[in-house]
């Protein structure tokens, strides 16, 4: 699978180009990045200025003329321009850029992507440096990073809850037998927080806060002591700094929709899926990969609704990038690429 010229040094990367985060897998060395997808750019130039964790630091703090976006929506580049420097970036800081160097890159995508999606994230990449440019879907890469035995006649399932998108899928013999991709993760999360927040309490709180929330005291089930949070903002009426104190039970409602979209998108995945996988699932469970996966208790929910095991990857976070770490570092499971 990994090309190889005689004369120049062959290497090859694995890139989980997400909404919230980019991890990079370098072969040989495992995973060696995991920084936010954010860019800060001049509003003027279209010029970078900071790129990751840097730029991500002065997102909602920026002053005017430094404009900070995230080129990746629901998974897919939404503005190409921007995400040809964030590759560039991160494929230079892994120190696989050279002119000596044949780049091999192995990017995990959304399952459903349009081939002209498809197509934009691979000529980023070859803009950025790679010479080879191959993709694998997000679903198979998720499920190969959290052990799942997706090259064998037994069914597996996993619900990877990404910043942008739930991937959904059903596995056996190194295909997908069903799928569903659904906009929901969470980003998603995020904006239902600051919705609660500011129609309850009046405030209005930054997209951090909201993430600092869900991590902190986020949950889908009910926790045996709940939490509860101080949070600060500005108040949506006088314009004046406000402090708030939040727990878990509001935020565990907050978040109830986003849940029930990611319930019914299991329903409708399993609807199609053959009896005969439906009953080995039963006893084998789904996997939950993803930032989502880390979510309180929501593998017990979806147990209890589901009828059906759910129990959270190990390492949820780099499940997807430690699938295209698998592909790259053992050439038989090439057969598991688009």
């Amino acid at each position: 699978m990994i090309k190889k010229i005689p004369g120049i040094f062959s290497t090859a990367i694995g890139i989980d180009l997400g909404t919230a985060n980019v991890l990079v897998y370098v072969k040989g060395r495992g995973i060696i990045m995991n920084e936010p997808s954010f860019v800060a750019i001049d509003s003027k130039t279209r010029r970078p200025l900071a790129i990751g964790l840097e730029a991500k630091e002065m997102a909602d703090l920026a002053p005017s003329g430094i404009e900070v976006v995230r080129p990746m929506k629901n998974g897919v580049i939404a503005d190409f321009e921007v995400s040809e420097h964030m590759l560039r970036y991160f494929i230079k800081k892994a120190g696989q850029h050279s002119f000596l160097t044949h780049l091999t890159v192995v990017i995990a995508v959304p399952y459903g992507i349009t081939p002209v999606e498809e197509r934009a994230v691979k000529d980023s990449a070859y803009r950025a440096g790679a010479q080879h440019v191959l993709t694998v879907p997000e679903p198979k890469a998720s499920a190969l990073g959290a052990g799942l035995p997706v090259g064998e006649s037994e069914t597996s399932m996993v619900v990877d809850i990404g910043g942008g998108t739930s991937e959904i899928a059903i596995l056996s013999l190194g295909g997908i037998v069903a799928a569903r991709s659904i906009r929901v993760g969470g980003d998603e999360f995020d904006k239902s927080i600051v919705n609660y927040v500011k129609n309850a309490y009046g405030l209005v709180i930054a997209s951090k806060t909201a993430e600092r929330i869900k991590v902190q005291i986020g949950s889908a089930y009910p926790l045996d002591q709940e939490l509860s949070l101080e949070i600060k903002g500005r108040d949506s009426i006088s314009g004046l700094p406000k402090a708030q104190t939040v727990n878990s039970v509001e935020i565990r409602e907050a978040l109830k929709h986003n849940f029930d979209e990611i319930i019914e998108g299991i329903s409708k995945t399993l609807e199609v899926c053959p009896p005969e996988s439906a009953g080995q699932l039963l006893d084998r469970g789904a996997a939950l990969a993803g930032g989502g996966a880390m979510i309180r208790g929501l593998d017990r929910l979806l147990s209890d609704k589901m009828g059906m095991p759910f129990f959270v990857a190990e390492d949820p976070l780099r499940c997807v990038v430690n699938g295209t770490g698998a592909i790259i570092e053992k050439e038989g499971k090439a057969s598991l690429l688009r």
